[in-house]
């Protein structure tokens, strides 16, 4: 893919900019010039949707850990080489290997139905021939936290709390810690099992997953998220005044010694290498669909930026670095990848922003705080401003999942996306390629590549002190 005369004239003008033609900066006329021509290019059509279409149908899920997570990594490092990018690696760390089993629950009284519903991540298992017991149903998840320990010994739990949809996931985060720590939680009061209505902002009848946790030393419980249609169902049984009773069935386990991939690559910078841009998405995804919006989209989306950076005749002044991340969802990547970087490595970073919110175009962009005060900010807000995408003029507090564990030396930016639908289909079974409009991730490609090169190419400081 070659970028448009324009690009080409504006970049090799950059190397024309003062008297050593290596050492120079490009002025701010060429910056711009550069990231318009980059972004106009992003919006005729990316790599992004062919890398997506070719992870998703040749690779499919890649649950981490799995042989499906280790292909999709040796596939990206073959990718990644045949676009130009340099010092291509695999960076492996150890997982627990949670592997999903049967999972099936039926209510036996006082209505035998079927229920519909899928484990949470580091799920524990019940007997194989399942496990039967009443159900304390909840309407909200602070009413479960307020009952007394004890009271819900030998109970399956049931949370029927609805999330809120909105633009940016923050319905999401409101209520993310019913499924983070609710089973640890339900399991503290006594119970055998913990049910909760699936994070989702949609009515289809397929249940959403995601990772839960349990201290060190507690035994998990099995734990599993209902479809929203099968939780109001059983709002509507409880609602009459008859106990209900749950037949459940869930047999996860865990397999040792495995381990979980991050691939790495870089577009060297021309003039100051060591000087890092960090951007990425994850690469592994659950296991019921095909990890289309979460993440092979991000991880898409940066590498088309990347592309379109690298394929410039004249590289920007520093490095940009690509890490599709291994182990987002079960939340071991960043730690990995922040534990074999030291600090004075991490140092390097200039600034670090992960794309994780699927392929719908980006609204806005949080910078680190002396950003905002820098001609960057100017410089970007005029490139992204036709998208139509705003500089927020809040500092960034939030990277990317993978990324925060650098946070402490780390300027972190957060270029958001709509995520009016993103839970429709989020850790569900639906989230499969058909679900991606290809234009609409370009214009996030257009965002990401404009940001991604003026922090390369330009000599903005996201350490700066007021």
């Amino acid at each position: 893919m070659s970028l448009t005369r324009s690009c080409l004239a504006a970049a090799a003008a950059a190397l024309m900019c003062g008297s050593t033609a290596q050492a120079a900066a490009p002025d701010q006329p060429t910056l711009a010039a550069n990231a318009a021509a980059l972004r106009d290019q992003a919006l005729k059509g990316s790599a992004a949707y062919p890398f997506l279409s070719d992870l998703t149908t040749l690779i499919g899920p890649r649950l981490a850990g799995s042989e499906n997570e280790h292909r999709a990594a040796q596939w990206a490092v073959a990718r990644l080489k045949a676009a130009g990018f340099q010092n291509v690696h695999i960076e492996t760390f150890p997982v627990p290997g949670w592997t999903r089993g049967e999972e099936r629950a039926e209510l036996v009284g006082p209505s035998p139905q079927k229920l519909i519903l899928t484990a949470l991540g580091n799920s524990g298992a019940t007997p194989p021939q399942g496990l039967e017991a009443d159900v304390v149903l909840f309407h909200t998840y602070a009413d479960m936290l307020a009952s007394a320990p004890g009271s819900l010994t030998g109970k399956i739990v049931v949370v029927t709390q609805p999330m809120v949809g909105a633009q940016d996931g923050s319905g999401y985060g409101s209520l993310g810690v019913m499924r983070f720590m609710g089973p640890s939680e339900a399991a503290k009061r006594g119970a055998a099992a913990y049910l909760i209505r699936s994070l989702s902002s949609n009515t289809s009848r397929t249940p959403h997953t995601g990772v839960t946790n349990f201290p060190k030393g507690e035994a998990p419980i099995p734990a599993a998220a209902l479809s929203v249609p099968d939780a109001e169902q059983l709002d509507r049984l409880a609602a009459l005044g008859q106990p209900l009773r749950i037949h459940l069935v869930l047999t996860p386990y865990y397999k040792s010694g495995a381990t979980a991939d991050t691939v790495v690559g870089d577009i060297p910078g021309r003039e100051r290498p060591d000087e890092v841009v960090l951007i990425g998405g994850h690469l592994d995804s659950w296991d019921l669909g095909t990890g289309a919006i979460d993440d092979g989209a991000g991880a898409a989306i940066t590498f088309a930026a990347a592309k379109l950076i690298h394929d410039m005749p004249i590289a920007p002044r520093r490095t940009v670095r690509l890490a599709l991340f291994g182990a987002e969802e079960i939340a071991y990547a960043g730690p990995a990848f922040a534990a074999v970087r030291p600090a004075a490595d991490q140092d390097k970073y200039v600034v670090a922003a992960e794309c994780d919110f699927g392929a719908e175009p980006i609204y806005a962009i949080d910078l680190p705080g002396p950003a905002l005060r820098a001609p960057f900010a100017a410089l970007l807000s005029d490139a992204v401003a036709p998208l139509p995408t705003y500089i927020s003029r809040e500092p960034a507090t939030h990277g990317g999942e993978d990324v925060e564990p650098l946070g402490p030396h780390v300027p972190l930016a957060e270029l958001r996306q709509d995520g009016t639908h993103y839970f429709d289909i989020h850790h569900s079974a639906d989230d499969t390629l058909d679900k991606v409009d290809p234009h609409r991730m370009d214009k996030a490609v257009a965002a990401w590549v404009a940001f991604t090169y003026l922090a390369a190419d330009s000599d903005v400081d996201f350490r700066a002190k007021p």
